[in-house]
This record gives C-alpha cells, structure tokens and sequence, in this order.
C-alpha cells in the first residue's frame, strides 16, 4: 500500500469501516510509515478531543418540550428565510468552536502560506502529539550514550546527541518522529517542568541561520547546519529556547557527541 492510498482510507480505518483485508493492509503500512502513522495519531486524538462529553450541554426544558409536544396546527408559522440564518450561523459556529477545541486538527487545517510555515505547523503537531499519553519518548534515559546508539537501525542517519544538563536542559530521552515525509531523530529536553522537542534529519545544501517563530502560544526555532536540519520547540520562554538552541549548535561544548 502506497502513501497516498492510506490518506484515503484513514478515517475509515481510524472508524472501523474497513473491510478485513484494508484494515490488515493499513496496518500493516502505519507500522512501517511513520509519516501515515503519525497523521493517523493526530486523527484519532482531534475523533477522541470532539467526543469529549464536555462539548454538550443539556437543552432547556422549555426547548426540550417543544420538541416532544408538537403545536397545534393553527400555531405553526414557518420562518422567514431571513430568520433562519442565525440558526445557520450558530450550528457554524458550534462546529467552529468544537474544531478548535482540538489542537492537533486546527493544526493541520490552518492555513499554509509557505514551507517554513508547513514546517512549523507540523513541529508544532509533533510536539503537541507527543504530549499525549506515552507518546513523548521510545528511549527514556539521560544519557546521552544511551540515546545515540538506540537510533541506530532506525534511521539512515546518526543524529547528534548532546548532554546539556550542564546549561539547564538536561536531556530525558528520545523517539522517532516524521517531518515533512521525513523520518526523523526527535531529542527530548526538559527545562525545569516544561518539555522541549529537537527533531533534525540530514539536509542538503549549506547552513541557513536561524529563524525564530511563535504560533498558538509555542516557540519554533529553525536551522541547517554541519549537514542537518534542526526544528527545536518549546512552550519555554523565548529567551530560554534561544538559550537552548545556542547550547546545542556551540561546536565548543566539551559534550558534543561524536
């Protein structure tokens, strides 16, 4: 099954109206893709986030009786076409409001003005996936002997690994995670109670300094250097982030992994 079948049969997989053989099919493809199966984890947290019991309310008991006691048939005036645009606007907006109680699906849904903002959005996705349930880390350690080596066989790259304990990010662990189609290396930090993500894959072409970008209350900051691309993101401060970003690209650093 190829990439662009799987797009198609996602919400039916992820609603269980497959037949045996797509279902066996799919997955089989999301445990070899990590890029289908990470869109295939943000559906089903934006299914599980609008089934939330809390975007319900109960409806008066007066509207409540007009729906089980019909009016007398002398009484039935139909509505303007006029007066039922409210109506309209206001299931729009329920709908609207339901959306946005899920980060992960106005993530993918907002607009895209270009790749660096395609990049974002996603980092952004990725980051907020994987604070979900057991999500954030495949390799939990802080040693960063420990961590390197664990990529090894998963990727067709080896990431760079750095212990920056020393500049208050102490490194927790790591997973894979996908970019842009890409599979890649994602380095978990930690500063003091808030979870920083560093993803980098293997790039082409020379360095691209650093651009700095704040959407929906995270901080994205994107480089290319020494044959990779780095997307670090934080809900941290700014300052902290940039702090962080700095630490890991000082080619000084006595931990630099080798």
């Amino acid at each position: 099954m190829m990439c662009d079948d799987a797009g198609l049969l996602l919400h039916a997989y992820l609603d269980d109206e497959l037949d045996a053989a797509d279902s066996a099919a799919m997955a089989r493809h999301l445990s070899e893709c990590s890029a289908c199966k990470a869109r295939y984890e943000t559906y089903a947290i934006m299914q599980k986030a609008l089934s939330e019991p809390t975007l319900y309310r109960r409806a008066p008991d007066a509207l409540r009786a007009q729906w089980t006691t019909p009016p007398a048939a002398s009484t039935v005036v139909p509505l303007p076409a006029r007066r039922r645009a409210p109506v309209a606007w206001a299931a729009a907006a329920g709908f609207a409001a339901a959306v946005l109680l899920s980060v992960p699906a106005w993530l993918h849904w907002m607009p895209t003005r270009g790749t660096g903002d395609a990049i974002v959005a996603q980092a952004i996705s990725g980051h907020v996936r994987s604070l979900q349930g057991e999500h954030l880390m495949d390799v939990v350690s802080t040693d960063q002997h420990t961590v390197k080596p664990w990529f090894e066989g998963k990727l067709d790259f080896s990431p760079r690994v750095k212990d920056l304990a020393g500049e208050g990010f102490p490194l927790v662990g790591g997973r894979l995670d996908a970019l842009e189609g890409h599979s890649v290396a994602a380095l978990v930090y930690k500063r003091r109670l808030h979870v920083i993500n560093l993803f980098q894959w293997p790039a082409e072409g020379g360095s691209v300094p650093q651009a700095t970008t704040q959407e929906h209350g995270y901080t994205v900051i994107r480089w290319t250097g020494d044959g990779m691309h780095y997307v670090v993101i934080s809900d941290v401060n700014e300052a902290d982030l940039k702090q962080f970003a700095l630490a890991f690209q000082n080619e000084a650093n006595p931990l630099m992994s080798r």
